[in-house]
This record gives C-alpha cells, sequence and structure tokens, in this order.
C-alpha cells in the first residue's frame, strides 16, 4: 500500500472559518475514511500582528515548526508551502488570490469567491496561464451526502428534475445584530444577504446521534444558490448546459444599502438530452428564518428537489445537512403506501476535510480545476450574481470591484 499524499497548506488570515477549517485539517484522515491522501499546515499569516498567527497555530494543534508570518506576501514566497488556503473577507478575494498566484502558490479560496465575474474571469485565466490549481471552497458540495443527491439525479431516481427550491436565511432584529459597520452589511466589504455567503448562524443546529452538531459558524447564507447550481445545472453534460435566465427581487437594508432580502427565480433551459426546462428557486433573507424556532425543528426541508418520478427532501441547513429523503411519486391507486426512503449521513468533524481532500487529489493528479466546481461553473454562478445586482441597483464601492491588481484595500 503506498504512502498517502501529503499536501502542505499556508493559511491566508486567522478568523474563526480559517480555525474551523485548519482544525479539520489537522484531523486524523482514516476517520473519514480516506487513506489516500493527508495534510499538514506549514504556515499561517495575520495582518493584525504576527503573534495573532502564533496563536492560531496553537490554538489549532499545528506542527510546532509552523511559521508564522505578520502579513500575507511573506506567506506565499515561503517554499515549503504547496497551497494557499484564503478566508478573508470576499472583498478581498480577487487581491489575495492574485497575490497568491502571481507567487506560483494553487489557491483554495473561500466562497464568495469574488465579488463578481469580471474578477472571477481573471483568476481563471492567470491560473491557467500559469498552470497553477484554482478551487472554490464551497465545502457543501464534498460532503457524501451531496455526491449521494447528484448521483440520485443523473441515475433518473427522481425522472426528470423541473424544479428546486432552496433556502437558507436567519432571521432576527438586524438593525441591532448589525448596526452599520458590522461586515454583513458593510458595503465596503461586499457585506448582504446575496454575495455573504460566510454570515452568522444565530443558533446552533440540535445534536445528532450520530454527529456533531452545527455550532455558530461565519460560513453560512446564500447556500440556496449553490444548491440550485448543482442540482439543476451540474448535473447536466458539461457540452451542453446552458447558463440560466434570472428574474429576481431585492430589499436593500436602509441603513447601509445592502441587501436584506434577496428572492430569484433562475429558469434553466431544456438541453438536447430531453427532460425540458427547469425552475430553480433560491432564496436569502436577514430578517425571517429557515430555521424558525433556531433548533432544527422547524427547518425540514430546507431544500425540495422536485422530478417527474419523486421528490429529494433536504433537511437542515443548507450549508452543512446530514438527513436527506427521497419520496416516490404517488400511482395513483388509493391502496399504495407511500414510499420514502430516509438517508442519514454523519459528519465527523465539522466537514470542510472533504473539499480539502478534493483539492488534495487534484494536487496529486496534476489538476488545474475540480471535477466538483470547475472554472466555468463558478463564473457562470457569478454571472448569475451580477444579474441580479445588476436587476436591483446594487453596486459595490469601485475598488473592490475593479480588477486592478495590486490595488490597496
Amino acid at each position: 500500500m503506498s504512502s498517502p499524499y501529503t499536501v502542505r497548506w499556508g493559511i491566508i488570515a486567522t478568523g474563526y472559518i480559517a480555525q474551523e477549517f485548519t482544525k479539520d485539517l489537522m484531523l486524523d484522515p482514516s476517520t473519514r475514511d480516506v487513506s489516500d491522501v493527508k495534510h499538514t499546515v506549514v504556515a499561517a499569516a495575520s495582518t493584525s500582528s504576527i503573534e495573532r498567527a502564533k496563536k492560531f497555530l496553537q490554538e489549532c494543534n499545528c506542527p510546532s515548526d509552523a511559521a508564522a508570518y505578520g502579513s500575507y506576501a511573506e506567506l506565499v514566497n515561503d517554499k515549503n508551502v504547496d497551497i494557499v488556503y484564503i478566508a478573508t473577507p470576499h472583498s478581498h478575494h480577487y487581491q489575495n488570490a492574485m497575490l497568491c498566484l502571481e507567487a506560483g502558490k494553487h489557491v483554495l479560496c473561500e466562497k464568495a469567491f469574488t465579488v463578481n465575474a469580471a474578477q472571477a474571469k481573471k483568476l481563471v485565466e492567470t491560473a491557467k496561464a500559469k498552470k497553477l490549481f484554482l478551487m472554490e471552497a464551497v465545502w457543501t458540495l464534498y460532503f457524501p451526502l451531496s455526491i449521494q443527491i447528484r448521483k440520485l439525479i443523473t441515475d433518473g431516481a427522481i425522472g426528470n428534475v423541473h424544479r428546486v427550491i432552496a433556502d437558507f436565511s436567519f432571521g432576527g432584529d438586524t438593525e441591532k445584530k448589525y448596526g452599520t459597520s458590522h461586515r454583513m452589511v458593510n458595503m465596503d466589504l461586499a457585506g448582504g444577504a446575496l454575495l455573504d455567503r460566510k454570515a452568522t448562524l444565530l443558533h446552533p443546529l440540535p445534536p445528532s446521534p450520530f454527529s456533531k452538531p452545527l455550532t455558530p459558524t461565519r460560513t453560512v447564507g446564500i447556500y440556496s444558490l449553490t444548491w440550485v447550481f448543482q442540482t439543476l445545472y451540474h448535473t447536466q453534460p458539461a457540452s451542453t448546459r446552458k447558463s440560466p435566465t434570472v428574474t429576481s427581487s431585492m430589499t436593500k437594508y436602509a441603513p447601509t444599502g445592502a441587501d436584506e432580502m434577496t428572492s430569484m427565480i433562475l429558469t434553466f433551459p431544456d438541453t438536447p438530452s430531453g427532460g425540458g426546462s427547469a425552475h430553480g428557486i433560491a432564496l436569502t433573507n436577514l430578517r425571517v428564518a429557515t430555521d424558525v424556532d433556531g433548533h432544527g425543528a422547524t427547518s425540514k426541508p430546507a431544500i425540495r428537489i422536485q422530478g417527474t418520478r419523486g421528490e429529494i427532501q433536504v433537511d437542515g441547513s443548507a450549508a452543512r445537512p446530514t438527513h436527506y429523503r427521497v419520496i416516490a411519486a404517488w400511482d395513483g391507486s388509493d391502496s399504495s403506501a407511500p414510499d420514502v426512503k430516509e438517508v442519514e449521513c454523519p459528519i465527523p468533524g465539522k466537514g470542510m476535510f472533504w473539499e480539502a481532500d478534493e483539492a488534495a487529489r487534484c494536487l496529486r493528479d496534476g489538476r488545474l480545476e475540480s471535477e466538483g466546481l470547475g472554472w466555468e461553473e463558478i463564473v457562470v454562478i457569478m454571472e448569475t450574481m451580477d444579474e441580479v445586482r445588476r436587476q436591483n441597483g446594487l453596486r459595490y464601492p469601485e475598488r473592490i470591484e475593479s480588477t486592478d491588481y495590486p490595488i490597496e484595500l
């Protein structure tokens, strides 16, 4: 048996999401039945101070010889770093990712990938020219649950899928929680319900007998759009799938102008393989919650995937679901019993290690992009969000919309 392929990570930023990702990297891969790849952290950087980076490495149980840096430029010039994980606010992703690519480093960048599609295209062009791996860290796509659901769709288990409804919303007193400067509503950081996929989950979900509960994080937001795309777009042949047309409505947060409520209807056209067109309905809101009681009892299903032969329902948080069911369509018989299959998919940890495993395998195999979320699909999703913003007159400050590099933010 060959030794596992080891990836050496550098971590840019030291906030909560970076901590969760790094702690997952340090878990024994055998706890998730992985033996072909493993991870180590060789460096972390914080622009706050080198002391903050040192503390981060200690708190995440990283190797004692891991380097701590007080600037991102120092980290990307560390020859021991194979790939950089970027966990800064998404307003800064373009500049940070360009820094890494220009230094010859592979990149796993948190979501949202960039502020707009133009920036995403520029990063892809740079990675392609330099023959570097580049991936958006949409962790949910790499869960066994998501992979199983996509296979059910492509295998025709629920027939032709014509509608997907996905919601990720969290309610509360928005003015009291965020005021005018919090990153969730700060236009200088591209805050708001649409683009900010790293918002705050207000309550933990209830413990499962099979897995750890989802504790309050900064890794949620418009996962509804992720579910629409992975079920209606990614499941189509890459050579024939087409971008959706977009109809949207948005309500803005009066104190800052960021969006507080966004609803999207995406119409995916029919493909040569047939089956007809499909609607994806993606919802996100800062005032009302998918999970009304904050304990998971009211958040099922958060996603409904509806086909001609049945339906798949996904319970719990759209960001980190652990349960789904497959319901066969009624056959018209009065005597037929409901045909429902319940499936539990436990997560042995936070669950961010699966996207890291995917990145490691891509590096090992010499691939520049992930099959789970390729460059073309990243750009199409960013173009969709651009169109939603255009329809509703939402534009961020020019310095974070710009494709110029470098820019001091």
